[in-house]
């Protein structure tokens, strides 16, 4: 898939030591974790069923990871997005262009009405990134996920409707 800024492709085993070094990268370690074995942990995400991980390219180099996932439950059937990218590519639009790619996609091929998507609500950067797409506040989840500290945070779960999708 192309974006204006980025493509994605299928994420495979063969990415693992990439993805793995941008995981370990303060910045990003920081939302996402994973435990001492980043490799161990990134072959076990990508080995996940229902759950498609694409890495994101820039200028012919991997910058990070879309993925996401369905509730195929006809009554509540909508599509979820995880992202992370290298931290020497925040701020550069990357991630919104990986973002609004890979929810275009699952609006168009795979019939989805709405998209979520759950950062944790001090992440403002990424709150900001998703609002650039159209993703809307939902509102708090409260002790949502337990952070590197070992407390509970809040997250903020977002939504997207089809028609609300921002080219």
């Amino acid at each position: 898939m192309r974006g204006a800024l980025v493509t994605l492709r299928q994420a495979t085993t063969g990415d693992v030591p990439a993805l793995a070094a941008i995981r370990a990268q303060p910045q990003v370690y920081r939302w996402w974790r994973g435990g001492p074995d980043l490799t161990a942990a990134v072959t076990e995400e990508l080995s996940v069923e229902d759950e498609y991980g694409f890495v994101i390219e820039h200028a012919g180099r991997t910058v990070g990871l879309v993925q996401w996932s369905a509730q195929d439950e006809p009554d509540y059937r909508h599509a979820s997005i995880d992202i992370y990218l290298d931290a020497a590519s925040h701020g550069r639009g990357l991630g919104a262009d990986a973002v609004r790619t890979l929810a275009r996609h699952l609006i168009v091929e795979h019939g989805h009405h709405r998209i979520t998507i759950d950062p944790a609500a001090d992440n403002t950067a990424a709150i900001r990134c998703y609002a650039k797409v159209g993703f809307k506040p939902v509102g708090i989840m409260r002790g949502y996920e337990r952070g590197p500290d070992g407390t509970w945070h809040d997250g903020l779960l977002m939504d997207l409707l089809a028609d609300e999708l921002i080219d």
